[in-house]
């Protein structure tokens, strides 16, 4: 897809269902006088992975009108001037004036750089700018950080978090026996052995005094504690349960200090009583948890797969009220949330994905999160929430709810992830399939058909054949099928 396909796409993506500036694509209704803002936009963008895209022609209502030659000329003049003398390395620009739903609106392309960080010239490093959440912010130090290390070829899960060490210490530090339960494989009855194979999974690394490092990928999956190395102690995983449906009162924090892969387990087991119910099953008393298994598992493993690690300040965290699960993790999410689904998973940690997966933690395929949904909708539960935050990003997952208890939103956000699986499954979401999904009686169809309205209006689903002039019979895709 040539840049120009790639902005339309964008701005598309950016406008519909609902509108909202993404990190890749930045709408102006004009030509800022504020030379340094428009430098801060072109610095995000060139540090942006794939680049990003100004678009003149749209206001912030995100209305559009047409710019005019003399317009165009000017703007494309002074970002021009600013690309090349106002950043720490001087980028070349792209233009081009497309229409768009009938009005002329000039796209502007500016390219990933090939050395990072760019920042403001004639100040620090530490002036540089990235997108986040829709919008062009200063980069924190840790950012900053980040940037340099990957654009130099290092990622997180490559730096060392132990070194100096010898091989008792080593064993004593890593949980290896977890390690090769995990892959079935027989312990090796020798220390040599057992070395041997967690450096060529990368988890240690032998130095030329015959001592051993251990990497943040070794640590991160199978530190005994993750505490005791000190660039990982707030990597732990922080569970709280709450008394109630707020934050006032808790019960004893719990915070998981083994790694990744080690731990998952007690993670889940520890998750899924606190969310035991008792229930009564032909006239016997069973303990139900109120929550798929898999759907824990799947968006759990998800939050510690997709987070960002370089980020400080924030745990990856779930917390149980008596009326939904939140599980956050550091980092805003590299894809569309509305769009979780469908998309083949961006992961910003690709060794730790690949491992959790052959480790049989989470998912094979996919994201994981349609087996979430797809066990949610089993259940019969209401739909799970994902949230884009401000440098986090959240999923609530909520218990059995009457449909009186659904809120609007709750029922159109149902009614788009059935849609969307059904059409990931090669079959159409119609008005009998969304009743069964919400138990909806067949009398009360129209329940069902109003809500299919509301969320078409929303934009986020429509008719798969709009020639058709048949209510009765209609069926339904996801807006970007």
């Amino acid at each position: 897809m040539n840049w120009k396909a790639k902005a339309i796409e964008l701005l598309k993506d950016s406008l519909y269902p609902v509108p909202s500036e993404l990190n890749e694509i930045d709408w102006k209704s004009g030509l800022s006088p504020k030379s340094e803002r428009l430098a801060q936009h072109l610095c995000a963008f060139a540090n942006l992975s794939g680049g990003g895209f100004l678009v003149f022609g749209v206001n912030d209502d995100a209305t559009l009108f047409s710019i005019s030659k003399e317009e165009s000329d000017e703007i494309i003049k002074t970002i021009g001037n600013i690309a090349r003398n106002n950043l720490s390395n001087p980028i070349i620009i792209r233009h081009s004036i497309e229409e768009f739903e009938g009005h002329s609106l000039l796209f502007i392309h500016v390219p990933e750089a090939k050395e990072k960080p760019v920042y403001l010239r004639g100040k620090m490093i530490w002036d540089t700018y990235h997108r986040s959440a829709g919008q062009t912010v200063k980069m924190s130090r840790e950012e900053v950080k980040q940037m340099i290390a990957e654009s130099g070829g290092f990622q997180f899960d490559e730096q060392i978090a132990m070194d100096g060490i010898d091989a008792d210490t080593v064993l004593k530090m890593l949980d290896y026996q977890s390690y090769f339960k995990l892959v079935e494989r027989a312990l090796p009855n020798n220390q040599d052995t057992i070395l041997d194979v967690l450096s060529n999974e990368d988890f240690v690394v032998k130095q030329k005094d015959g001592l051993w490092s251990i990497t943040n990928l070794g640590a991160l999956l199978f530190a005994r504690d993750l505490t005791r190395f000190k660039n990982l102690q707030y990597k732990t995983l922080r569970i709280i349960h709450y008394t109630g449906k707020g934050r006032l009162e808790a019960y004893p924090e719990r915070d998981y200090v083994e790694g990744y892969a080690c731990g998952f387990e007690h993670f889940i087991q520890f998750i899924m009583g606190q969310t035991s119910v008792e229930v009564i099953d032909s006239a016997l008393r069973k303990i139900k948890s109120a929550y798929p298994e898999r759907t824990i598992r799947e968006l759990l493993a998800n939050s510690v797969i997709h987070q960002n690690l370089w980020q400080t300040g924030m745990y990856v965290m779930v917390e149980i009220f008596t009326n939904r699960i939140e599980i956050t993790n550091p980092g805003e999410p590299l894809v569309d949330i509305n769009r979780f689904i469908d998309t083949p998973p961006k992961s910003r940690n690709e060794r730790i994905a690949i491992l959790m997966r052959r480790f049989n933690i989470c998912e094979q395929r996919g994201s994981g999160v349609d087996r979430a949904i797809e066990a949610v909708e089993k259940a019969y539960l209401p739909a799970p929430k994902f949230i884009k935050g401000d440098g986090y990003t959240k999923v609530e997952i909520y218990p059995k709810m009457t449909f009186a208890e659904m809120s609007r939103d709750d029922r159109i956000r149902a009614c788009y992830q059935h849609c969307c699986l059904r059409y990931m499954n090669n079959e159409l979401m119609t008005n009998q399939s969304f009743r069964e999904r919400m138990e909806i009686e067949e009398k009360n169809y129209p329940m069902a058909s109003k809500i299919i309205k509301d969320t078409v209006t929303a934009g986020l689903i429509k008719d798969a054949f709009p020639e058709s002039k048949s209510r009765k019979y209609a069926s339904y895709i996801p807006y970007w099928g």
